[in-house]
C-alpha cells in the first residue's frame, strides 16, 4: 500500500476514498502473465444491498418563508421511501453545498444555505452512509436550480425548475459498505461512444467486465469525463450501461460532454447536469474523501485563459471557440470551503477529466489545469492522489516525478503526491480491429490497452490496479522486440500512410531478429501498465541470470523522449496497419538490450515486472535469431 505517516485531526473539522496477448507472430507462442496481487473478497450482490430512491423536492403553494434561502433535512430514510417521514431522524454534521458555500447540518439534520438562480444543491455522502441510486445505479444527491431553465440548447439542457422549493431533503440509509476501511474505487476514463455502435462496443467490454465484478458496490464507479462522444443524446445509452453495474455510478463532465452551442460557460453543461450529476462535488467512503471537480471551460475566453497569452487557442470565442483546462472561480472557492471541512488524516481523492498534470501532454497549457498550483497549496500536508482522464492514456506517476513542460509551464520542479491517467474505456477512440469478442484492440498512444483503474483502499493507503477489459488482473504487460528492422520499417510505413503510393511496407516476422538487428542495438521491450519510478524489470534470456532492464523515461524533468526508439513496436506494428494513434512515447516502458552473440535459433525471455508496491508479474516472449534477414 502507499502509505502515510499518521497525524492529528485538523482544528478545521466541522463534524464530520502478457505480454498479456502479444499476437503470434511467425509462430512463435507467449505465455499469460502471473501475478502475486489479489483483490479483496467479494460482497453479497448489489441487489440485495442498493438504496433505490431520489431527493426529495417539496413544494407548497405559500412557497418558502425566505425565497433568498433554501432550506432542508439530511434524514435517515428507514422505510426507503425517500420521503422524510414523521419519526425519521435528522442526520446531523453532514456537508451540503449550492456550489459556492458549504455548511453543516445541524442537530436535526437542518441545513440553510443561500439561494441562486443557477445552482446545484447538493450533499457530500458521509461514510457509514449510502445515498439513493435510481433504477441505472446513477447516484442521487443533487437538486439544480434554474427558475426559467436553460437558455435554447440543441441537446435541452435543464428544464425550468420555477421557483426555490419549500425545501429539498437528502435521503440517507445506514451502509457497511461504505463505512468499511477496505474500498475498492473503480475509475472509468474516457467511455467517449460516438454513436449507439461504440454503446454495444463498451457493453461487450469494460461494462461487462463490471457486471463481473463483486468488489466495488460500496464506493461505486466514479466515470471521469467524456461520459459521450459530443452526442448527448446518448446520455440515456450511458444509463443503460451503467444499470448493469454493481454499484453507484457517478460522472464527473469532460470536454466531450458540453453543451456546444452554449454561449457562456455558465450554461456549457447544463444536459450534462440535467442527466447525470452535478459538474463538480465531493463524497466520503471507509476513510477517503473523494473530490470530483470540472477541470473544463467552455468557452474559454481572452481575459479569463489568455491573459497570459499562452492559450492563443481561446481569444476567439464567438467564432472558434475553444475549452481549456481551469476551475473557475467559485469551484476554487468551494474546494478550499469543502477541504476545510475534512479531516486532515483522510486520503484525498482528486478527481478531474482534463489532468491537473499530464505527462502524455506536458507541454500543453490546455490540457493541463491552469491552478494546480492553487490545488497543490489547498492539499499541502494532506495524503493526496489524483485521478483524471482526457489523454487516452495510463500513467502512473509518483511524488517527485518530473519533466520538463510541468516546469516550464507551471513552475512545478516535481509532483507533490501522486497522479494517474486512469487509461480509457474507448482506449484509443474504439479504433483498430475488432477483436472475436466484439470490440475493438483500440491501442493507445502509449501502448496501453483498454480498461479501469481501480483504486484498492485499506484505510487511509491505497494501491493502483489497472485492469485490461476482457482481461484478468494478472495481465499487467505487453512485450515486443524493437529492432533496427522495425525501427526502418517503422519510418517507412509511417511515410507510406501519409501519402500511400504502391505496396504498403509489411512487417513480416516482428519476432525475428538477424545478426544485423543484433549488431545495430535490438532491444526486448516491456510496456507495463502500471509501471512507475520505483518499479524494476528484470529479464532471463534462456534460463540465465536476471538482468536490469532500463526505464525508458526516467521522469526525472527531461522533456518527452519520442520517436521508434522510445516505442512500444508491438503497439505500433498494429497501430500503423490498423489505424490510430502512434504509441511512440510512454512513461512505462522498459528495455533491454539483447546480447549480439545469441545463437541462432528460438531464444526464451522470462520478464519479471515489479511494481512499486513489490507485486510481481511474470510473461514470457520467445523470438528467434535468424543468420540472414
Amino acid at each position: 500500500m502507499l502509505s502515510f505517516p499518521s497525524r492529528k485531526h485538523s482544528s478545521l473539522r466541522v463534524a464530520l476514498t502478457a505480454l498479456t496477448t502479444l499476437a503470434v507472430a511467425a509462430g512463435l507462442a507467449t505465455i499469460p502473465s502471473t501475478s502475486t496481487a489479489t483483490p479483496g473478497a467479494a460482497p453479497a450482490s448489489w441487489e440485495e444491498t442498493a438504496y433505490r430512491g431520489q431527493v426529495e423536492v417539496v413544494r407548497t403553494p405559500e412557497g418558502p418563508a425566505d425565497p433568498a434561502v433554501l432550506t432542508g433535512t439530511v434524514f435517515v430514510d428507514q422505510d426507503r421511501d425517500s420521503a422524510s417521514d414523521r419519526g425519521e431522524r435528522g442526520l446531523a454534521g453532514v456537508v451540503v453545498s449550492n456550489g459556492r458555500d458549504v455548511v453543516t447540518t445541524d442537530r436535526h439534520g437542518r441545513y440553510r444555505l443561500p439561494a441562486y438562480d443557477n445552482m446545484t444543491v447538493f450533499l457530500t455522502q458521509p461514510s457509514g452512509y449510502q445515498v439513493p441510486v435510481d433504477e441505472s445505479n446513477v447516484a442521487q444527491f443533487h437538486y439544480n436550480h434554474l427558475p426559467e431553465g436553460s437558455p435554447e440548447l440543441r441537446y435541452g439542457g435543464i428544464a425550468p425548475t420555477g421557483a426555490l422549493p419549500d425545501a429539498v431533503n437528502f435521503p440517507l440509509v445506514r451502509s457497511r459498505l461504505t463505512r468499511d476501511q477496505e474500498q475498492h474505487c473503480v475509475i472509468a476514463g474516457d467511455l467517449q461512444p460516438y454513436n449507439r455502435t461504440e454503446v454495444e462496443y463498451a457493453r461487450r467490454g469494460a461494462i461487462n467486465d463490471l457486471a463481473a465484478r463483486r468488489d466495488y458496490q460500496g464506493c461505486g464507479t466514479l466515470f471521469i469525463g467524456d461520459v459521450v462522444g459530443d452526442d448527448l443524446s446518448l446520455y440515456p445509452d450511458v444509463k443503460e450501461l451503467t444499470s448493469l453495474t454493481n454499484g453507484p455510478a457517478r460522472f464527473l463532465p469532460g470536454n466531450h460532454d458540453l453543451d456546444f452551442d452554449a454561449a457562456t460557460a455558465e450554461h456549457s453543461f447544463d444536459t450534462f447536469r440535467a442527466q447525470l450529476a452535478p459538474d463538480y462535488y465531493s463524497y466520503d467512503i471507509g476513510d477517503v474523501h473523494v473530490v470530483a471537480l470540472n477541470t473544463v471551460r467552455y468557452p474559454c475566453t481572452p481575459d479569463v485563459d489568455n491573459a497570459d497569452g499562452r492559450r492563443p487557442e481561446c481569444d476567439d470565442p464567438e467564432n472558434a471557440p475553444r475549452y481549456n483546462g481551469r476551475l473557475d472561480e467559485d469551484q476554487l472557492a468551494w474546494l478550499e470551503r469543502d477541504l476545510a471541512a475534512v479531516d486532515d488524516d483522510r486520503l484525498v481523492v482528486v478527481a478531474g477529466h482534463i489532468p491537473l498534470l499530464t505527462f502524455a501532454d506536458e507541454g500543453s497549457p490546455i490540457h493541463q489545469v491552469d491552478q494546480v498550483r492553487e490545488v497543490y497549496d489547498l492539499l499541502e500536508g494532506r495524503r493526496a492522489v489524483a485521478v483524471s482522464g482526457h489523454t487516452h492514456s495510463i500513467e502512473n506517476m509518483r511524488t517527485g516525478d518530473l519533466v520538463q513542460g510541468w516546469n516550464d509551464l507551471f513552475g512545478v520542479e516535481g509532483l507533490p503526491f501522486p497522479h494517474i491517467t486512469a487509461g480509457a474505456i474507448s482506449g484509443d477512440w474504439y479504433s483498430g480491429e475488432v477483436t472475436e469478442d466484439g470490440y475493438p484492440t483500440a491501442l493507445g498512444r502509449d501502448g496501453g490497452r483498454p480498461g479501469l483503474l481501480t483504486l484498492d483502499i485499506e484505510g487511509d493507503s491505497f494501491q493502483e490496479r489497472y485492469t485490461v477489459t476482457g482481461e484478468s488482473d494478472r495481465v499487467q504487460t505487453q512485450l515486443g522486440i524493437n529492432s533496427p528492422t522495425y525501427r526502418d520499417w517503422y519510418t517507412a510505413r509511417q511515410e507510406w500512410n501519409a501519402t500511400p503510393e504502391g505496396e504498403a511496407p509489411e512487417l513480416a516476422s516482428p519476432l525475428v531478429v538477424t545478426r544485423d538487428d543484433l549488431a545495430g542495438q535490438t532491444w526486448l521491450t516491456t510496456n507495463f501498465w502500471m509501471g512507475s519510478t520505483g518499479s524494476t524489470v528484470e529479464v532471463r534470456i534462456d534460463g540465465g541470470p536476471a538482468q536490469r532492464a532500463t526505464r525508458t523515461q526516467p521522469m526525472r524533468g527531461e522533456d518527452q523522449l519520442i520517436g521508434p526508439e522510445w516505442s512500444d513496436p508491438h503497439a505500433v506494428a498494429q497501430q500503423l496497419v490498423h489505424g490510430g494513434s502512434v504509441a511512440d512515447r510512454t512513461t512505462h516502458l522498459w528495455r533491454f538490450e539483447l546480447p549480439t552473440d545469441l545463437d541462432a535459433g528460438r531464444h526464451r525471455a522470462q520478464v519479471t515486472a515489479t511494481d512499486a508496491h513489490g507485486r510481481q508479474f511474470t510473461d514470457v516472449l520467445e523470438f528467434r535469431v535468424a543468420e540472414t534477414p
